[in-house]
């Protein structure tokens, strides 16, 4: 049962995709990927609203987010997100398996 995160970090004069970069070329986003449990961690830009980032953070269970969430890497990103000046919305999902009548939609 995977968990995923999305986070909309949105901004202002370009602010949300220079957070994306400079969580990208600090190497935290790789630290973050190592960690035991991460399935998944991609920053999209939006069509619509270039001052919002998408944040996709995937983990295997409960656990793995909890050890993400007290490993210090939590305050490099509240220290670059205070920086930034952003702000954020969550969502959060449960995997499930998807019905086989669901499979006749997807192209692989």
């Amino acid at each position: 049962m995977a968990i995923t995160i999305n986070l909309r970090y949105t901004g202002q004069n370009g602010n949300a995709l220079r957070f994306a970069q400079e969580m990208l070329k600090s190497g935290t986003v790789d630290m973050i990927r190592a960690e035991r449990g991460n399935l998944r961690y991609e920053y999209y830009q939006s069509l619509d609203d270039p001052e919002t980032i998408l944040l996709i953070d995937s983990w295997e269970d409960q656990d793995a987010l909890d050890t993400h969430h007290a490993s210090p890497m939590m305050a490099t990103i509240a220290t670059l997100r205070e920086k930034y000046d952003l702000h954020m919305t969550v969502e959060r999902y449960v995997s499930a398996e998807s019905p086989a009548s669901e499979n006749r939609f997807i192209r692989q």
